[in-house]
Formats: C-alpha cells, sequence, structure tokens
C-alpha cells in the first residue's frame, strides 16, 4: 500500500508539472511578429500530451493493487520519461539562441523532471519485479 501511494501521487505530481509546467511557471518563448510559433512552442504542446498520460498513470497505479498491473504502469511511467527527455533534445527541440527562455528555464527544468522520472520509475519497476519474483518463489 505504501508503495502505491508514493509511486502514485509521485507520478501524478510529476505529470502535472511537465505538463503544465511551460504553461505556467517555466514558460516558454512567445509568438513570432509574423504570428508563427517557435519550434519551444510545439515541444511544450508534446510535453502537456505526455505529461497528462503520466499523470493518469499515477492515478492507475494508485487505483490497482496488483503488482504485476503495477509493474506494466511503472514501465509506462519510464518509457513516458524517456519521451520526456527526447522532445526537447532530439525529437523537436527549441530556439537555437541559448539566451531564450525555453533554453535558459525550460528545457532544464523539462530534463531535470524526466530524469526524476525515468530514474524514480525504474527503480520501483525493479522493486515490483524482484518483490514479485521473491512471493512467487515463497509458493513453492
Amino acid at each position: 500500500m505504501k508503495n502505491r501511494l508514493i509511486t502514485g501521487i509521485g507520478a501524478i505530481i510529476l505529470g502535472l508539472l511537465i505538463s503544465l509546467g511551460p504553461k505556467t511557471i517555466l514558460k516558454l518563448c512567445e509568438a513570432e511578429s509574423d504570428g508563427n510559433w517557435p519550434k519551444c512552442h510545439w515541444t511544450g504542446q508534446a510535453e502537456l500530451g505526455i505529461g497528462l498520460l503520466i499523470a493518469v498513470l499515477g492515478v492507475l497505479l494508485l487505483t490497482f493493487s496488483s503488482k504485476r498491473t503495477r509493474l506494466g504502469l511503472s514501465l509506462a511511467v519510464v518509457l513516458g520519461g524517456i519521451l520526456v527527455l527526447l522532445f526537447p533534445t532530439v525529437l523537436i527541440g527549441g530556439c537555437a539562441m541559448k539566451d531564450m527562455p525555453c533554453q535558459r528555464i525550460t528545457f532544464p527544468a523539462l530534463i531535470l523532471s524526466g530524469i526524476i522520472t525515468v530514474i524514480g520509475f525504474t527503480f520501483n519497476t525493479l522493486f515490483l519485479l524482484l518483490s514479485g519474483r521473491n512471493q512467487e518463489e515463497g509458493k513453492d
């Protein structure tokens, strides 16, 4: 029960930070004078989707008690965290100038959130995998 609460609430918080951060406290660059949006805007849109997915996975981690189900959900959060890292660095990117708000504030915060997500839920996945294996060995 303790593992469910910690991981579920942790995923919800990380997911909301990833999804809402670029829209609120971690401001991205504004639209250009011709009305076009810079690349970092589209990275923010992608992070909105993946962050909401991570938050929903957190709710599901709170809901289900089966270790196998939580193992799969935890692995899905790890994969979501990898996408959080890939959007600003490889897949979409951001503004080329290093003094832009996306490069100075938003992307470092997203990368840190992605690293925390990947490491935390990798450990949770391993914990669930090993604890499930120990219980199966005890049944014999």
